[in-house]
């Protein structure tokens, strides 16, 4: 069945989205922090997770054969070498120690030329623990 198979199209055809998600994960993994609009920092961040899970699997496996296997996968999604070689390399790192959530979505006010809704991505530190929960006391009940 083809349930729920409508996500993150962004009016283009399947080929100028790959790419395009290609190119947004090349320049997320190079400078660590992209503006965009915010339906592409949406379809950017599943993508760009799934790259790094594969170099934090690549940085945990001992196996150079595996470690290979990961970094050609990551290639043939990413399509940019020297993106690839820094996500594996430097930044994977920062990842090792999370169990997911590696990116963050900031919106900002609408663009002035078209009112897009935007957006800024980032790469989330290691040490990072976010924002916590404000902790709310008790009320006391009154007889």
């Amino acid at each position: 069945m083809r349930h729920q198979k409508h996500r993150h199209q962004l009016g283009v055809k399947t080929a100028h989205r790959s790419a395009l998600m290609a190119n947004l994960a090349t320049a997320l993994f190079t400078h660590g922090r992209i503006q965009t609009t915010l339906a592409k920092a949406k379809a950017l961040r599943p993508f760009s997770e799934k790259l790094i899970t594969l170099a934090v699997k690549a940085a945990n496996t001992e196996d150079p054969a595996k470690k290979l296997h990961f970094r050609r996968l990551a290639i043939a999604r990413l399509r940019d070498k020297d993106a690839a070689k820094k996500l594996f390399e430097e930044r994977v790192s920062e990842f090792t120690g999370r169990n997911g959530g590696y990116t963050r979505i900031y919106k900002l006010v609408p663009r002035l030329g078209d009112a897009a809704d935007m957006a800024i991505i980032e790469l989330i530190a290691g040490d990072d623990e976010g924002y916590a929960k404000p902790k709310r006391s008790k009320a006391k009940k009154s007889k």
